[in-house]
């Protein structure tokens, strides 16, 4: 699966074009199809690693939900915006996968170490132009410290956190990947916050709390 880096589009010409690029596909056009994956890929991926944390659930979450939006494109012919489409699709089955991870996995994961070129998820702190060994030394432990809270919230609360405060998605996109309704959306959001908060209370100030989470206004 090839993951390239978003171009610098406005929403419209993107969803344009996207909507030309279906037109084809359904019209038999299969390598038109590849314009939407390379255009979209690197988006899903990254949700997909945010959820999961794991590169090669996320790897077959992106190949998963292309391939079914693909059997399905049929039924997309009326909708406005493929990016969000697949992006819900990718959500449901990174739920889906993480709920068969657990049942794979008779003992506890320990989260996965940073790779060379994936974003720094789930800690982006303020770096000083040259950090003291003090600062890296507390900035790795900080990491380490979220991502043991992350894995400590369910599947529902950390796909919630993720598509609302990492992936700025609304309410009613996360309601619909949660299959639940806005209030609850809204509520689960709030339990993630407040859980993480709590793990991390202990390693960080309030200010530094807020950049790990990436919740800071």
């Amino acid at each position: 699966m090839i993951r390239m880096q978003p171009s610098v589009e406005s929403a419209q010409s993107v969803a344009e074009s996207d909507a030309v690029a279906v037109k084809r596909t359904l019209a038999g056009e299969r390598d038109a199809y590849r314009i939407l994956v390379e255009r979209h890929s690197h988006h899903v991926f990254r949700l997909a690693y945010r959820m999961t944390r794991n590169q090669h659930d996320a790897e077959e979450v992106v190949q998963e939900a292309f391939l079914r939006a693909y059997q399905k494109l049929g039924q997309f012919a009326a909708r406005a915006n493929f990016g969000t489409w697949v992006y819900r699709i990718a959500a449901n089955y990174a739920i889906d996968r993480m709920r068969q991870r657990k049942k794979e996995e008779a003992r506890k994961v320990e989260p996965a170490a940073g790779e060379e070129g994936m974003e720094s998820d789930p800690v982006s702190l303020v770096q000083d132009a040259a950090p003291t060994p003090e600062r890296l030394t507390q900035s790795l432990e900080l990491r380490k410290q979220m991502e043991i809270a992350l894995a400590a919230l369910s599947d529902s609360e950390r796909t919630a956190f993720v598509m609302r405060h990492w992936e700025g998605c609304g309410i009613e996109e996360i309601a619909a990947v949660l299959k639940s309704n806005s209030g609850a959306a809204k509520n689960t959001v709030f339990r993630a916050v407040q859980k993480l908060r709590l793990a991390l209370q202990p390693f960080v100030g309030r200010g530094t709390q807020a950049r790990a989470m990436g919740t800071e206004p």
